[in-house]
Parts: C-alpha cells; structure tokens; sequence
C-alpha cells in the first residue's frame, strides 16, 4: 500500500530559526517551506505539530534483536552487587518455579564482585533445576551442573562458560523461530515509540530467511539491515546476495555486513589488549586476552565477503583487537565497521579516517563499564570509549546499544555521548564527550537534519535535541515516529 500525502504544518527544525511546513509525497520529504507557505494538495493528510522539532528517524546500529526480544521472558540479574547476592535472586526464582524446566538468568556483571561466581555454590542453590546465568555482556555464562549435561559442555569446574562456547550455549537457548511474532512485533513497536526507524541486527541466525518471514506477519515497524556470521557465509555467498541488497517485498529489509567477533570483553577480561589485565603475568595463558578468530582466518572471511560483495563489521574491543583489525582492513582494501572500538592506541584513532572505516561505538556501555575499565585499564582509561578522540580524528561514528547489552533506547546512547555521565556522577573523562549535532548524526545514518528527496523517516520530539540537558535528553519525549511517511508511532 503506498504511504498518504502528508502535511506536517508548524514544525521546528533543530538549529534552524523559525517554523516550517513539511510536505511528504509517496514516501519522502517533498518540500520544507515556511510555515503557512504550503496549502494542501488534493487527498493530503494535515498534521499540526504545533512547534514541534522534527529530526531524522534514529537508527540502532547495533542490535542481537532476538535476545533483546527473549530478555523479557528471563530473570532478572542486573544490579547484583555480589555472588551471594545473585545466589539469592537464584534461589528464589526456582523455588518459585518449582520444576525441572531450565531457568535462563540475563544480566549480572561480576568484574567487580567482592566474590566469585563458584559451580558448587551454585549447585547448592538449584538442585536438579538446569540454570544458565548470562552475563550482561553476553561473552561468558554461570552453569550449574544439571545443566553443563543436558548442554553437552564438558571441562568447566567453576561453571564459567567463556567466549565461544558461551556464545554457542546461546544458540542452544534461543531459538529464534521459536519467538512468537507478536513477540517481536512489539520490540519494534516499542522501538517506533523512542523515534527509532532501523535497525543493524548482528544476531547470528539465519536472518535472510528470519527477517522477510516477520515482516510477512506483522513487524513492519523497523528498517533492518542483517548480518552474516562466518558459519552462514559461504551458503549467502552462493545466494549471490550482496550489501545493500533488498531481501523483502516492502523494502525493509537489506542485506548488511559479515560479523566476526575477533575477542572478547571488557567485563569477561577477555578482550584482547597489548597489556596484562593487572595480577596476572604476561607469559600467562590469556593473560592480555583472547583472539578466538586468528588473524590470518580473519584475513579469509573478510577476503571472501569483499570478493563477494559483502561488507565487513568486525567485532574489535581491545587496542591489540583493533590494531590488527585496522592492519587486516589495510592489508585487503577493504572499508567497512569496527564495532565497539572500546580501547584503542593513540595512533591508531586516524586510521580509521585514512582506511575509509565507521567506528560503532555504544556510548551507554562507558558509562555501565567506567568502574571496570578503571580497575582493569589502569592508566589507559583516556583512549577508553574514546568518542571524542574518534571524532576529532575525523572517523564516522555510527552509535547503539548493544541490545539487550544496553536498552535499545537511542536517547540513552545520545545522552551519554554527549555528557559521559548518569546516575548523578561526574563526568568520566570529559574530554570524550562529542557535540549533540554530532552524536545526533551518529544516530541518524550520519545527518542531524531533515533534508528534501529523503525518504520520510523521521522522529517528531517535544525537545530540542541539540539544546536540551543531558539528564533531560535521555527521557526525550517521542510525540511520533514515520517510517517511509507512515506513522509508525503517534502520540499527537
């Protein structure tokens, strides 16, 4: 069904004087005049937005969207300060579920515990209840015996499960085609309701298939752009599908980039630095980290997406990670992505302007990790989550959340970009703040502006985003949402 003719009268445009008319036409912006200087056509739908700002729809550029669908429906372990804590929320949620049914936990960080995350204490709190604790990170999981054997992992005696093999334990939890529909219908609706129009889903699943099946039914409320992991990329290769290419009949759907996850993370200490994490030798086995996907492997994936048309998005947390990332996007010619970006080397900040890259950088995560960056970073926190230094080296920022890392809430990115702070803190390293222009464009497939010829997918908030304080910024109101010049969420 093609999208109505739309007039959204009296609108303010962030950095601009005055009010404006906004004309869509089939789907995209037709004109921005003044206000009044516009009289409806024949058939068009007039909306006042009575001084309301009107900016460009926001995009979530990094998202693992099925389990921020399945967080709903896990328990709870965010804000556990503590193993015994933890062990506690555990206990309870089995007596209360009073059954054999695997309970699946989401959320804890355990960086900072004054205790450690132990097989036998938890053992002795769940019985023969199959229990998987995911941290918040999703880079390692707390398993109880009952269920290391119905999961078929062997060789953990704490009951840490890291990295890889965490990630495959994922896999066996969630199936996503096992989530209902209106499950993911309403993510995405929910996501409209915050101005989000798009999404980059790094989930590893079978998302050229997944996706088009959901809009099909229902959850039409987004743009996403997929990504192939490097277990499905020779069967898309031999699709011949390429980035950018369009995988639905409604155009919401695209193909996106190769992921490949090169170490790991910061609260796992498992990303892969040029120093020791503090307390443990350099000759120790992982002791700067872990390098799951080797270089010259990383050099084959990425060579055959680039032969193949399709993109990279590497997965680099650590200085050493983004190092060899950077040389590897050297070595092949290649542009495209380095997600998360977390701790780099002074040097290295230009080579992302000089080799063509975008860094994706989730904002939210420095200010959930600035404790634990100080104590496992000592001394390099000020190139840690270092936007500012991004910016200024002249790299294209594109942010996110993480999702279900962080909320998939882009005000929550914007806010933290902008004020390196929450909660009442003060500023952590200040100097890597960036200007609300900036980090709204970050948001915004690169543009902090509406323009003539867009397509109309745009965010009408109560607030001036690029004047508004950061405590403010982060609860923005969202009065509606288009997406192709349809209203996907309206509050007016």
């Amino acid at each position: 069904m093609n999208p109505p003719n739309i007039l959204l009268q009296d609108a303010s445009l962030p950095g601009r004087p005055g009010r404006y008319d906004i004309s869509l036409h089939g789907g995209r912006i037709a004109s921005i005049l003044p206000a009044q200087a516009t009289a409806p056509g024949p058939g068009t739908d007039v909306c006042s937005l009575d001084g309301r700002f009107v900016i460009p729809g926001l995009w979530d550029n990094h998202v693992h969207f099925s389990q921020w669908v399945i967080r709903q429906q896990r328990l709870d372990l965010t804000g556990a300060g503590s193993a015994a804590e933890l062990l506690a929320r555990v206990a309870a949620a089995v007596g209360a579920a009073g059954g054999r049914e695997t309970l699946v936990g989401f959320g804890f960080r355990d960086a900072l515990w004054p205790d450690g995350p132990t097989l036998a204490g938890l053992d002795a709190v769940t019985g023969a209840t199959p229990v998987v604790l995911i941290s918040a990170d999703l880079h390692c999981a707390w398993v109880n015996t009952p269920a290391l054997g119905a999961l078929g992992i062997a060789g953990h005696d704490d009951g840490m499960v890291r990295e890889s093999e965490c990630f495959r334990t994922l896999e066996k939890l969630e199936d996503p085609d096992a989530i209902s529909f209106d499950a993911y219908r309403r993510a995405a609706d929910a996501a409209a309701r915050r101005g989000v129009v798009g999404i980059v889903d790094f989930e590893n699943a079978d998302n050229l298939r997944l996706w088009p099946e959901r809009v099909l039914h229902g959850v039409d409320a987004l743009r996403v752009e997929v990504s192939v992991w490097p277990d499905r990329l020779a069967a898309t290769v031999g699709l011949g599908v390429k980035t950018g290419d369009v995988l639905d009949e409604q155009g919401l759907i695209t193909m996106g980039p190769l992921k490949v996850i090169v170490d790991g993370s910061l609260n796992t200490r498992t990303a892969w630095c040029w120093d020791p994490y503090p307390g443990l030798s350099a000759d120790r086995e992982y002791a700067c980290g872990q390098n799951p996907v080797p270089m010259n492997e990383l050099r084959t994936l990425m060579g055959t997406a680039r032969d193949a048309g399709i993109s990279a998005a590497i997965h680099a947390i650590g200085d050493r990670a983004n190092a060899m990332v950077l040389d590897t996007f050297g070595e092949l010619g290649m542009t495209g992505v380095i997600e998360h970006a977390q701790l780099m080397r002074e040097e290295d900040f230009v080579r992302f302007r000089k080799l063509g890259l975008a860094a994706s950088v989730q904002p939210e995560h420095a200010m959930d990790d600035r404790d634990v960056a100080d104590m496992f970073w000592p001394g390099r926190t000020g190139r840690a989550f270092a936007l500012g230094s991004l910016h200024r080296a002249g790299a294209p920022l594109r942010l996110g959340s993480d999702a279900p890392v962080a909320p998939l809430d882009p005000w929550f990115a914007l806010a933290s970009a902008v004020s390196r702070s929450r909660d009442g803190r003060q500023p952590w390293h200040p100097e890597q703040c960036v200007p609300a222009e900036v980090a709204l464009a970050a948001s915004a497939r690169g543009r902090s502006e509406v323009q003539v010829g867009e397509a109309a997918d745009l965010a009408v908030t109560e607030m001036d985003p690029l004047n508004t304080p950061a405590e403010k910024l982060r609860t923005m109101p969202v009065a509606a949402t288009l997406l192709g010049g349809r209203f996907t969420w309206s509050d007016l």
